[in-house]
């Protein structure tokens, strides 16, 4: 898919990852922003007022209304907007289907009604459950979610195919391991620095040691893997996985964080896990490790590990809060 002299609409503009892709897009496309700033931040977009090639609007992608309006100015979706919390899905199990499954069906059928062919469709490392194929490929199957917030993501991957399928439409998906980096609002590594700064004696830590054991990476490997995919990808649906090539745990984890702090003899106090296991609630993946071959046989691979994209997070966190 080409990137370069495009309308693109961003939904969840003003979020994490979608105020860091629409920095990327608007250097070479008009970018229309839509967010409905549930859990995304004006703020992280403020920078951009007076950016000619960016406006925001704000809006839910379950106003249909306004949604048709917004996808009939663009050519392109990049769709970001979602609810990100895993552990809600347990207490509430109408959330995911609301805003990430039915917001999804919104999005397309506006596409669909005003022919705008191609979407960029943010997805997660979640979609394949607890599987013992470590580094985990983008052809396992059958997959297994084991949250309502990975099960939404999964049958937002196949609706979105169907309706390329269907409509002749062309879609790229990303399965994210977890990315951080600045402009987080939430995380293991952002509540870690939050507990500490208002505790730097004792860390509670949610799961049994030494916790889970999963990849993460850094926010600019994470748009620069995104757009690169997009620009290569050549199938009608494209799957791609993104991540480090590395994993760590929770406790490794707390450790950076101490350190990047300059806190010594922290306490660590583990609430325990859920069914005795070391994960931290209902619906979280213990160990994942993404294989990311098939974007690195196109030319694109992480820049930093693991340890390093944790290690600038805190850096990146403490330098916002002075």
């Amino acid at each position: 898919m080409r990137i370069k002299d495009r309308t693109i609409l961003v939904t969840g503009a003003a979020g994490f990852i979608g105020s860091h892709i629409v920095d990327a897009l608007v250097e070479e496309n008009k970018v229309i922003g839509y967010d409905n700033l549930s859990s995304g931040k004006r703020e992280l977009v403020a920078h951009l007022d007076d950016e000619e090639n960016f406006e925001l609007i704000v809006a839910d992608i379950l106003d249909k209304n306004e949604l048709l309006e917004q996808v009939s100015r663009c050519d392109m979706v990049f769709h970001l907007a979602a609810n990100p919390d895993v552990k809600v899905g347990a207490e509430d199990t109408y959330t995911h289907l609301e805003q990430n499954i039915i917001g999804t069906y919104n999005v397309l059928e506006a596409m669909r009604k005003h022919d705008v062919d191609e979407i960029v469709f943010t997805s997660t490392s979640t979609v394949y459950g607890e599987t013992d194929e470590i580094p985990t490929p983008e052809d396992l199957g059958p997959l297994e979610p084991i949250s309502l917030y990975a099960s939404s993501k999964l049958s937002c991957e196949a609706m979105i195919s169907a309706y390329c399928h269907t409509f002749d439409m062309r879609s790229v998906c990303f399965r994210f391991a977890n990315v951080v980096g600045p402009r987080s609002t939430h995380g293991v590594t952002y509540d870690f620095v939050n507990k500490l700064q208002e505790d730097p004696e004792e860390l509670e830590i949610l799961g049994s040691p030494p916790g889970t054991t999963k990849s993460y990476f850094y926010i600019s490997d994470c748009i620069s893997g995104m757009i690169y995919g997009t620009e290569y990808a050549d199938e009608r649906v494209e799957y791609f996985n993104i991540g480090s090539e590395d994993f760590i745990d929770v406790k490794e984890i707390a450790d950076i964080v101490c350190e990047e702090m300059g806190l010594d003899d922290v306490e660590y106090r583990w609430t325990g896990g859920t069914d005795g296991d070391r994960g931290g609630w209902k619906g979280d993946v213990k160990v994942m490790l993404l294989s990311i071959e098939k974007l690195k046989n196109l030319g694109w691979k992480p820049e930093y590990n693991s340890q390093d994209s944790i290690g600038k997070t805190v850096r990146s966190l403490l330098d916002k809060r002075g």
